[in-house]
């Protein structure tokens, strides 16, 4: 049984335009990185570890074990956590997916990708039984950001590049975070609060941009929560932030 604590979350309204609207706020010192949910409870992803936080009160849980370099955004997969890591800013680059146990905490390698000429892994998720990864470059290469498809056998099947209305937003920074949302790829840069709403072009190699929505995370990686909606992070604040869909 848990103990009982003070709610470390606030609820908040946050208007904006079009989007999303943020619902709860849980103060995390990992904050900064991503955040990710199982529907119980928080995670919070910094470069070199993961903590589990409590959603009803906001207490910290665990944090993980296991070596760690430059995590990035994760995703729920049968009840682990899929996370994006790399070796950024080293070169040669080298990625690959860690694997989290929130049973136990422990974190694992699950792919190793090895040096890829793609550049740096920044978010992987299973999507219709394929494997999407986003490799990002930064400063004048940022263009050359990929998103790349592999099949249960880990072979390259699709890629295809960020249009020039997203890049434009990013500065010298890349494509930070990333998940399916029904028929539509949902997209985040380093610091904006902002996801870029995107789909596969009918042909070519470059995705199309369908719509840029608010959202009230500074970037970084987001993931689906199961019960308010979105989950990010205030990157500044070390916060985890939740969010729903505004009406």
């Amino acid at each position: 049984m848990r103990c009982a604590t003070i709610v470390l979350f606030a609820i908040l309204t946050v208007q904006s335009p079009t989007g999303w609207e943020k619902s709860q706020v849980i103060p995390a010192p990992e904050a900064i990185q991503a955040a990710a949910s199982n529907g119980d409870d928080l995670y919070a992803i910094a470069g070199n570890r993961i903590a589990k936080y409590d959603r009803t009160t906001g207490k910290r849980l665990a944090v993980s074990t296991g070596p760690a370099t430059h995590l990035n955004s994760g995703f729920f997969h049968d009840g682990k956590l899929y996370c994006a890591h790399s070796n950024y800013p080293k070169t040669p680059e080298r990625s690959e997916i860690k694997v989290l146990n929130p049973a136990t905490m422990e974190l694992t390698e699950y792919k190793n990708f090895g040096e890829t000429m793609h550049g740096s892994l920044t978010w992987a998720v299973l999507h219709d039984g394929y494997w999407w990864c986003t490799f990002a470059r930064y400063g004048d290469d940022n263009a050359r950001t990929a998103l790349v498809k592999y099949d249960s056998e880990w072979r390259e099947v699709g890629k295809w590049t960020y249009p020039k209305s997203v890049i434009s937003e990013l500065g010298r920074y890349s494509i930070s975070g990333g998940f399916w949302w029904k028929d539509k790829l949902l997209a985040t840069g380093h610091d904006d609060p902002v996801v870029f709403v995107l789909q596969l072009p009918e042909a070519g190699t470059v995705l199309e941009h369908v719509e840029t929505l608010s959202v009230p995370f500074t970037g970084q990686g987001i993931a689906v929560d199961g019960v308010e909606g979105l989950i990010g992070i205030d990157r500044p604040r070390k916060e985890i932030i939740l969010a729903r869909r505004r009406e």
